[in-house]
């Protein structure tokens, strides 16, 4: 069986040890960039939905190849390293005609990286450089995502502010941030990245940018309440949409959860009124109701 290092890593290696043999790893994948292909798939969204769950399930499909991080955020954060430094994450050409000759089926390799739906430039950058990937969105009660992206900015020690108060101060917070980053490609944006708890639950906004300049076969979008219901079901989906033959069987564990306190009731409240018509929006736009008047 052939030892996949992305998994490796995750397993057995202490922290640091792991930050030192990732980078060693992609110091390798940089300098034979032009031996590995570029992703067949990008899941692009959202954060806090489910997209590690969804990513590591994906890979255990044994013609999935994994990718060395599960968020390379090439199209977001890392552009300005180059094609040659992303391509150094995904497998190699000859490692794909392994997995063809193994499994009888042509190897599909992506990554997932929640911010590229988000991010004001990764959508031109993505279809500049990946004309024919199929995308991947993955979308939750936005009250309860925009909590849980909260939780987990204060579990990294990035928010120092409640939640009523961290929302409260967003509108602050995100003014302008957009306009500079569309100004300036090289300029990052702390704020517009870590404290976006409301703006990025307004899906409907996101999505039709993406499908402006996409057509709508080539997106997948999973409710992330559906997903971990029936994981099986969606990852049948997944496997169709990837082209890939099906596998059952598999357990499907939910990863990356968060911390399990819960949203305030009046806070709540409030955002599931702000939410409303944007999610009549986004109904209309998929032409299905999430229903996500309860929190």
């Amino acid at each position: 069986m052939t030892v996949r290092l992305s998994d490796s890593l995750s397993t057995t290696l202490p922290r640091g040890l792991k930050r030192s043999a990732r980078k060693a790893a992609q110091a390798v994948g940089r300098a034979t960039g032009s031996l590995r292909p570029l992703p067949d798939y990008l899941v692009i969204g959202e954060a806090r939905c489910g997209t590690t769950s969804f990513y590591k399930w994906l890979i255990r499909h044994p013609a999935v190849g994994p990718v060395l991080t599960k968020e390379v955020q090439y199209f977001s954060d890392e552009y300005d390293r180059g094609l040659s430094w992303y391509r150094g994450h995904f497998p190699t050409i000859a490692y794909a005609k392994l997995v063809q000759r193994r499994q009888g089926t042509r190897m599909v390799t992506g990554e997932a990286s929640p911010y590229y739906l988000f991010h004001p430039l990764a959508r031109d950058r993505i279809l500049a450089t990946l004309p024919d990937v199929k995308l991947i969105v993955i979308l939750r009660n936005p009250v309860k995502r925009a909590f849980s992206l909260w939780q987990q900015q204060v579990d990294l020690g990035v928010e120092p502010l409640s939640f009523a108060d961290a929302i409260a101060a967003e509108p602050n917070r995100l003014a302008g941030e957009r306009d500079k980053m569309v100004a300036d490609p090289h300029y990052f944006s702390r704020n517009y990245k870590h404290y976006s708890y409301l703006a990025r639950g307004h899906y409907a906004d996101s999505l039709e940018r993406w499908f402006e300049v996409l057509p709508r076969e080539r997106f997948m979008i999973v409710r992330a309440e559906d997903m971990f219901a029936d994981p099986d079901t969606t990852m049948q989906q997944a496997h169709r949409f990837l082209g890939l033959p099906p596998r059952h069987g598999d357990a499907y564990p939910h990863l990356n959860a968060g911390s399990s306190s819960s949203i305030d009731p009046e806070v709540a409240e409030r955002l599931r009124d702000v939410y409303r018509e944007p999610n009549q929006r986004l109904a209309a736009l998929l032409g299905r109701d999430l229903d996500w008047d309860r929190v």
